[in-house]
């Protein structure tokens, strides 16, 4: 019954390891790459509407999102499912809709704009 004990308590202290390890490597990633400077409040707040809301994302804020990048894009998504306010969120669903929103912006950054 004892190791039984021991065991739970060290899966426990392992999770919470890993959840404040992953916390830190996000934490990193976006002070390493600068990824809080490199949108405007307006197109950080359409991003968010449409991926933790609902909402779509404009092409002027697309190309934002696009030159902010998937590293930095990834990281603040995951930043941001990692804070308490939003633990009633599905974070399955908001990755889906993070990638969604991603590929979505990049489509219609590549696409080749119609003549004139």
């Amino acid at each position: 019954m004892a190791s039984l004990h021991v065991y739970s308590v060290l899966v426990v202290l392992l999770l919470t390891c890993g959840a404040v390890m992953a916390t830190k490597e996000n934490d990193h990633i976006i002070k390493e790459n600068n990824c809080e400077t490199k949108m405007g409040l307006p197109c950080v707040l359409e991003a968010f509407t449409s991926i933790f809301k609902t909402g779509s994302i404009s092409n002027k804020c697309c190309g934002e999102l696009v030159v902010l990048g998937k590293v930095c894009h990834s990281a603040l998504v995951k930043r941001t499912l990692e804070n308490p306010l939003f633990k009633d969120l599905r974070p399955v669903t908001i990755i889906a809709k993070s990638i969604q929103t991603w590929n979505n912006c990049l489509a219609l950054i590549d696409s080749p704009s119609p003549s004139a």
